[in-house]
């Protein structure tokens, strides 16, 4: 079992920068694919960003290449998105997301991704 405890959401202007991070409770972190959802208001859950258990590759929803960069500590336990030049139709819940261990899939599918954290709201004012 893997639980996911997302972190450092909140308010930013437009241009802003913010980090958020997210924490796993497991001794096999390194095994997991990891990757980023968000979910704004009145949308679906949508791909973010997402990275290979090494962090050898990283993948990026069109809407955030190169603006977004997601990345892992792998001796922490932890993932972490970093978000530049944020706009406000960035505002969402941010979710954290596991693959089971050592099963990739396809990196932008929801469902490749077996752990689910409770999310983190950010927003982004105009």
């Amino acid at each position: 079992q893997v639980q996911l405890v997302e972190s450092g959401g909140g308010l930013v202007q437009a241009g802003g920068s913010l980090r958020v991070s997210c924490a796993a409770s497991t001794r096999t972190f390194s095994s997991h694919d990891m990757a980023w959802f968000r979910q704004g208001p009145g949308k679906e859950r949508d791909f973010v960003a997402a990275i290979t258990r090494k962090g050898g590759s990283t993948y990026y929803a069109d809407s955030v290449k190169g603006r977004f960069t997601i990345s892992r500590d792998n001796a922490k336990n932890t993932v972490y998105l970093k978000m530049n030049s944020l706009k406000p139709e960035d505002t969402a819940v941010y979710y954290c997301a596991a693959a089971q261990e050592y099963n990739s899939g396809t990196y932008y599918y929801a469902g490749t991704y077996h752990y689910w954290g409770q999310g983190t709201q950010v927003t982004v004012s105009s």
